[in-house]
């Protein structure tokens, strides 16, 4: 008997070494050839600055867990460290980070810090093989990590210098923690709960759901005892002690996670080391909070709750908002359906068969262990639902978390299903060999990847935009393709331009205005017609930044056949296109510059020219109003901020509703 339990012991460990294995070289296999991701910059050098110096107000945006654990290679390396610019904060990180990552050798930092990141990847599949392992049993543990080994989003995202995997690890192993304490009631064991907590809420603020979250499951919990205890028995009718204990026990799980918090801040409340200050500083970029959440961020500001740092990035979660694109649709903001259209895009068609048969699982009853159910179901649903009224419509990535506790509910239903009838394993077996196929067969390029029933990879640009169809990470493979053709001249809408570095590649390319380029301030000449080949990013092409129609400079190429498409994110044309809003849009950023430096002769030269070319151009409209305003002549201005205001209410009007207010704002004279 002994010899059988060490044979199926060593089936289990060799079959787990395996798919984590296999986790480690797909995440290997799909960043080595990929250049940084839009975000990563940022947070290698705030990363950096932090664990050097100490300075936590570089990224104040994400807590800095991640960032401090994917640069600790980095230290070994004789590194350029660029000198801080007193700018606004986001330019500072933005920025820096690029001249940080540039002036060194950008590949070897990558990949340093890419699979040190991706250690937080493995662990969190160890974890769920664990979770799924002692809440379900061996076979479970195995689907579930399976399930998570080969989902494309998870390996996406595995092993970039970002947050949501490291979310997802330490979100599942709080909640997993707090399940084990559940059980059996220690102080060791709360410790652990406490500590998870701690991690994760040094991981990225969205960590803390898992406040509510817990307590939630503690309420499940003892309503669960109360109603296993039935109304006859005693016990069950004494139900205020072990309420009391489990509150009792959160509160101590909260001090030890915000203990964690703490340290990972050096117990400094303040964001930056003496003689550095957050720029805004922490008063004014949290006036314009609505009311109720100025008062929780004030009051934990007014008796250091938390870390500046924290509180800060708090804050910009709660003012920060992105336009939507969802099934081919510009929205201004956020919408409820994003996320559910998301899921049902993004997820393989064997994980949603997976997530159907979990659901009928549960609801028949094949599946019954209720306190493992509530402990995987609830807190991805609370995940989601918070998801959907969040103003973060920019990837799945941003419910991960979600995914894999789903993952382990999966593979504790699908066990459920083949414990009762055996046959069920070949459609258990069918779902799963189908989530492998359609994931090995997109390897090594996981971001675009949306599934069969929606067109695959190469149509995910035409339903969802930025990291679901393109991260800007595609440099290496654009050198490639441009090198393979001799091409030597050429145009690049890039979608991570000005935060990223084309040049770095020998990409010889001129760029072409985006948000983000605007957004830097980076300068750009664009004559009104182009010639040759013209490179678009995909998230550049949808025009969900600049909005729909005439608003997006290149609405005329998301009509034309390109020429080809490398890696299902970058699109290549040919020809000669006449760009005149792109060429407008520059001449604008110019006469904004010249305006700045006095030369206002020059700014409203400029800017009548960008109205010439792009007549319709609300911002072409406003710099011509503020040069005429500068030079004397207030009555032309006011003409041009009318011009502007009626352009602004008649085209896409939804989609302009800042430029609105801020005309009517020039207007009124305030």
């Amino acid at each position: 008997m002994s010899e059988i339990i060490k044979s199926k012991r060593g089936v289990e460990i060799t079959a787990v070494f395996v798919l984590l294995l296999l986790l480690a070289t797909q995440l290997f296999l799909s960043v080595r050839w990929q250049s940084q991701t839009w975000d990563e910059a940022n947070h290698i050098f705030a990363g950096y600055m932090s664990l050097k110096t100490g300075d936590f107000g570089l990224n104040p945006e994400h807590p800095p867990l991640v960032k401090m654990l994917a640069v600790a290679p980095l230290f070994s390396m004789p590194l350029k460290v660029p000198e801080l610019q007193n700018r606004f904060f986001k330019e500072e990180a933005f920025l820096g980070g690029k001249e940080f990552l540039y002036s060194n050798d950008a590949d070897a930092i990558l990949i340093r810090v890419r699979l040190t990141a991706a250690i937080l990847t493995m662990l969190c599949a160890l974890f769920v093989f664990l979770g799924t392992k002692e809440m379900f049993g061996t076979g479970a543990g195995l689907i579930a990590l399976a399930l998570l080994v080969f989902d494309p989003n998870l390996l996406a995202h595995g092993a970039y210098v970002t947050t949501d995997a490291g979310a997802s690890c330490f979100m599942f192993a709080t909640v997993y923690a707090f399940y084990r304490y559940v059980k059996v009631p220690s102080w060791r064991r709360l410790t652990l709960v406490g500590l998870a907590l701690g991690l994760a809420l040094a991981v990225k603020h969205s960590a803390v759901l898992l406040f509510p979250m817990l307590f939630i499951l503690a309420i499940c919990e003892i309503a669960r005892r109360r109603f296993a205890a039935g109304e006859d028995d005693e016990g069950g009718k004494n139900i205020g002690k072990p309420a009391l204990r489990f509150f009792l026990a959160l509160a101590g799980v909260i001090v030890i996670s915000l203990v964690v918090l703490w340290a990972f801040y050096g117990f400094r409340y303040q964001a930056r080391p003496a003689g550095l200050e957050l720029i805004p500083p922490f008063t004014a970029y949290a006036q314009d909070l609505k009311p109720t959440e100025a008062w929780l961020i004030d009051t934990a500001a007014q008796y250091h709750l938390l870390p500046e740092s924290y509180l800060y990035g708090m804050a910009d979660i709660f003012k920060t908002t992105y336009p939507s694109y969802v099934l081919g649709k510009s929205y201004p903001s956020s919408v409820w359906f994003y996320f559910p259209v998301v899921f049902v895009v993004k997820s393989t068609i064997g994980f949603l068969l997976s997530f159907l048969m979990t659901l009928f699982s549960i609801v028949t009853r094949r599946l019954n262990d209720w306190r493992e159910i509530l402990f995987l179901s609830v807190p991805p649903l609370l995940y989601f639902l918070v998801a959907m009224k969040s103003g973060t419509n920019i990837g799945v990535r941003h419910i991960l978390p979600a995914y894999v506790f789903l993952f382990a509910l999966a593979g504790g239903a699908a066990w459920a299903l083949i414990s009762r009838n055996r046959k069920w394993a070949y459609a258990v077996g069918a779902a799963l060999l189908f989530h492998i196929v359609s994931s090995v067969l997109v390897l090594p390029r996981y971001i675009p990847y949306s599934n069969e029933l929606w067109g695959g990879s190469s149509n995910t640009w035409k339903l969802l935009s930025d990291s679901n169809a393109d991260w800007a990470e595609q440099l290496k493979e654009v050198k490639a393709y441009l090198d393979a053709r001799g091409v030597k001249d050429c145009w690049f809408v890039y979608f991570a331009e000005g935060v990223a570095e084309p040049g770095y590649y020998g990409i010889p390319c001129k760029p072409l205005p985006t948000v983000n380029t605007l957004w830097v301030n980076q300068k750009i000449e664009v004559p009104p017609v182009i010639e040759g080949t013209v490179l678009i990013s995909a998230a550049n092409l949808s025009g969900f930044e600049f909005g729909p129609g005439r608003l997006n400079p290149y609405e005329q190429f998301k009509h034309i056949e390109p020429s080809a498409v490398i890696g299902h994110e970058v699109f290549v044309f040919k020809g000669r296109f006449e760009v005149p809003l792109a060429s407008a849009l520059s001449r604008v950023q110019n006469a904004r510059n010249l305006l700045v430096a006095g030369q206002t002769e020059a700014a409203l030269s400029e800017a009548r020219a960008a109205v010439a070319l792009a007549p319709e151009s609300v911002s072409a409209r406003m710099i011509t109003g503020d040069a005429l305003a500068v030079t004397g002549r207030p009555e032309d201005a006011r003409a041009e901020y009318e011009k502007a205001l009626q352009l602004a209410k008649t085209i896409e009007p939804e989609f302009q509703a800042r430029e609105i207010e801020g005309i009517e704002k020039n207007l009124s004279g305030k």
